[in-house]
């Protein structure tokens, strides 16, 4: 027995609405097709349907050395966000690939560029953990480093980054003495020490201003037995002398401040960390 769709459709006074209607008619003709043409007549037949979502086709997703290549070109034309998708991407869908422990340093790497240091530290460290021998746990070490000593800018604030990255960098000195990134860390130590120094000078010049001399006499003491070989010394002990006869300066006290800033970029030591070769020695 065969029914017409459009009587189908067309018979509204029992009350069902018109959409019900044309589901059933397309129900009756798909079981009408499968008693007459069998299977094959079938076939190909719900590529095109898309009423009850039979249509939807499997995503697909790119494979990892493309991701993992696509990510390294953004990342070495230092569009880093991008970069980061492609290596996230890596991590969450084949986090066993050849090509995950190069996304995972990167993307720690895209995060440091980023000047999100508390990240990128974390992700250094997971990687760390994660592959203790590894070839480029030094290069890592160092970044660990590198994220505390750039997250320290100015002497007025809190000083625990230069502190922290001279804990950082003398770990590595401790762990791979003889690594390619030894001078640097010796000098960003250096670097840090100078900071906290001057920070402790530029505290001895508050109290100087601000007319408390005995802790201006106090802090200065500390500095000269502490850091004697700072550059900052000379500066310190002329403040001494003025304090200790009883002649404060009490103008001009701006030429008594120190450098205010970490030195930031690898160019203020006359150092490039050797990181090129950190692509071959991942899969190591």
């Amino acid at each position: 027995m065969f029914f017409s769709v459009n009587t189908m459709i067309s018979e509204k006074n029992n009350g069902r609405p018109a959409v019900l209607l044309r589901t059933a008619a397309c129900l009756l003709l798909l079981t009408a097709s499968l008693s007459l043409g069998g299977c094959g007549a079938t076939e190909g037949m719900f590529d095109s349907w898309s009423i009850f979502g039979f249509g939807d086709k499997e995503e697909k997703f790119e494979p990892a050395d493309k991701l993992i290549a696509q990510g390294m070109d953004a990342y070495k034309i230092g569009r880093y966000s991008t970069a980061m998708e492609h290596f996230q991407e890596i991590k969450d869908r084949y986090p066993f690939s050849p090509e995950a422990l190069l996304a995972e340093l990167k993307l720690a790497d895209c995060k440091y560029y980023n000047e999100n240091y508390e990240e990128a530290k974390e992700l250094y460290k997971e990687f760390e953990e994660m592959h203790p021998t590894n070839e480029a746990v030094p290069y890592v070490m160092f970044q660990i480093g590198m994220c505390d000593f750039s997250r320290t800018d100015s002497i007025d604030r809190d000083p625990s980054g230069a502190q922290e990255a001279i804990k950082s960098f003398s770990r590595l000195l401790r762990a791979y003495p003889d690594s390619p990134y030894t001078r640097e860390a010796k000098a960003r130590i250096r670097a840090a020490r100078e900071f906290i120094v001057n920070r402790e000078y530029y505290v001895a010049v508050f109290y100087v201003r601000t007319k408390k001399y005995d802790q201006a006499k106090h802090r200065l003491k500390y500095i000269l037995t502490m850091y004697p070989d700072a550059s900052i010394i000379p500066e310190a002990k002329a403040l001494q002398e003025r304090l200790a006869a009883g002649d404060p300066p009490k103008w001009g006290l701006n030429r008594w401040l120190p450098d205010w800033h970490m030195p930031w970029s690898r160019a203020d030591t006359g150092i490039g960390t050797q990181d090129d070769d950190i692509e071959s020695q991942i899969g190591q």
